[in-house]
């Protein structure tokens, strides 16, 4: 059913995406474009939440247990949430208690299924103006194993005493009328649950109708030695004097604990003014600071205000470093206006600190740049440049709109394609042509004469050179984590699930063609 439903969700989304890209469009028939897409977001939702509920109560959903980044982990978690919060005019803050590791073990992937779902619901359900906070804390650590906290608080509507104890039944809504405005298929909540449960981890939820919710997560993962600061290497002075200034004592102690997890020792103040004269009073004494990390958001005065009284007086030596927790870009120009070194989203990590750390020293003088440094004013936005253009890559696809769709996408970036109709053309149309003659392969899986899985595992055995090294992505509308490891075996490279997200199709190809040259 997977396959069934997901095939003709690709051909609608691609040909939705493929018709926005047209700039003769007009306003109205953009819009209805526009409707269109998020409609065919909304549903393929929705199957993905049945799809899963389904595999739940048949007992074939597995969870993995490998090593993760939890910085990427809360980054993809709050850009998503942070998102939707300005779309719909709500604060969201991110906060993390104390120090953090900086890779653990387990199903990073199943984790952010649960705490998207819980916080997308917090922004479903909390009216404007209103404010929904995220807060991670490692609660225990003995030995490897490590307990992490996650706390989901928003000011919504709420819930009544009664309907709390069934907010975890399948196809539970509190409003099950015709009026209600939010709508979906009440699985959600089910699922979430059942993942918890599945990692031997706890949910907590209370509630008040008209005041607001709160969700308490609480997993047990397992904790990697693996260090950024070890890989990477602060290659920064030892004697580095660093101020925190944030009216926030949590995202300061945290601040504070990041910094001393990289080998310094900051200094403190909890608003402006107080930071002025610490940097008055070290600079009078001969210790002068070198970094200053400054709040965006304070009272009274702000962090750029802080900046502006600064740079009144220190003539542009101390590097300064704004955190914010809002969308950074909207400040950006003003920042570099006014002489800011860097700006960086909260809650920090030890590898972007020391990212933006060396960013700012090496622009002040102080450190020299190595070869492992990109070019960089600590501002420069997140935008990915693709590095596609005269790429050529076969596609195996038996559906016609599909290839054409796909076709369409990758002209996009400047990259030809031949189409094969199934495995055993596109094993053929790969043995004729001369060696480097395709720098990947596009395999749908479930394709008539032969599918993708048994023209993968003839290429790689073709006595080639190329046969052995040239990428292989398979395309396929089943989505679950044995479909996955089915791909790898067989030989492919990487795997894709329709519908095919193009910015995820033009990542993978970028990453993976250049890697095999």
């Amino acid at each position: 059913m997977s396959h069934e439903i997901r095939t003709p969700m690709n051909a609608i989304i691609g040909l939705d995406n493929i018709a926005l890209k047209d700039p003769n469009l007009t306003p109205h028939t953009r819009e209805q474009l526009e409707k269109i897409g998020a409609s065919a977001k909304h549903l393929l939702g929705l199957i993905n939440d049945i799809l899963d509920m389904s595999r739940i109560e048949s007992g074939r959903m597995v969870l993995k247990n490998e090593e993760f980044s939890f910085r990427d982990f809360l980054d993809q978690i709050n850009v998503m949430i942070n998102g939707q919060c300005v779309d719909k005019g709500l604060n969201f803050e991110c906060h993390i208690i104390g120090q953090v590791n900086d890779y653990y073990f387990g199903d990073d992937t199943k984790l952010k299924q649960v705490l998207i779902n819980i916080l997308g619901n917090a922004v479903k359900f909390t009216p404007v103006p209103g404010s929904i906070t995220f807060t991670v804390e490692q609660t225990q650590q003995f030995e490897a194993y490590c307990t992490l906290r996650f706390i989901v608080k928003d000011t919504g509507i709420g819930m009544s005493k009664e309907y709390i104890p069934k907010i975890f039944e399948a196809f539970s809504q509190e409003d099950s009328s015709s009026t209600n405005k939010y709508g979906s298929t009440g699985l959600g909540m089910a699922i979430t649950k059942n993942i918890v449960s599945m990692m031997n981890g706890e949910i907590f939820v209370e509630s008040e109708k008209g005041v607001g919710t709160t969700f308490t997560v609480t997993v047990t993962l397992n904790a990697s030695s693996r260090r950024v600061s070890d890989e990477s290497g602060s290659s920064l002075p030892q004697n580095l004097h660093i101020l925190i200034v944030d009216d926030d004592a949590v995202a300061g102690e945290h601040a504070k604990s990041v910094c001393n997890a990289i080998g310094f020792s900051p200094d403190l103040a909890t608003n402006a003014n107080d930071a002025i004269a610490l940097v008055l009073k070290n600079k009078e004494q001969g210790t002068p600071f070198h970094i200053i990390l400054t709040d965006y958001k304070m009272p009274v005065m702000d962090g750029m205000d802080l900046t502006r009284a600064i740079r009144a007086f220190d003539h542009g030596e101390t590097a300064i470093i704004i955190l914010t927790g809002y969308n950074w870009e909207d400040i950006q120009d003003e920042c570099k206006a006014i002489g800011v070194d860097g700006i960086m989203s909260k809650p920090i990590f030890t590898d972007s600190l020391l990212r933006e750390i060396r960013h700012a020293m090496i622009s002040k003088g102080n450190i020299l740049p190595d070869a492992s440094d990109s070019v960089s004013d600590g501002m420069s936005g997140s935008d990915q440049v693709h590095n596609l253009e005269g790429l050529h890559v076969l596609i195996a696809e038996d559906l016609e709109i599909n290839a054409e769709i796909l076709i369409d996408l990758l002209e996009m970036e400047g990259i030809t394609a031949e189409h094969a109709e199934n495995g055993q053309l596109a094993v053929d149309l790969f043995r004729e042509q001369p060696r480097g003659h395709f720098d990947a392969i596009l395999m749908d899986v479930r394709m008539p004469v032969m599918d993708g899985l048994t023209a993968t595992r003839l290429i790689r055995s073709l006595e080639r050179p190329d046969a052995a090294t040239i990428p292989i992505i398979a395309m396929t509308a089943n989505a679950f984590d044995e479909d996955v490891q089915r791909s790898l075996q067989a030989g492919m490279n990487a795997h894709l699930t329709k519908p095919l997200e193009p910015e995820r199709l033009y990542e993978m190809l970028d990453k993976l063609v250049h890697a095999a040259k």
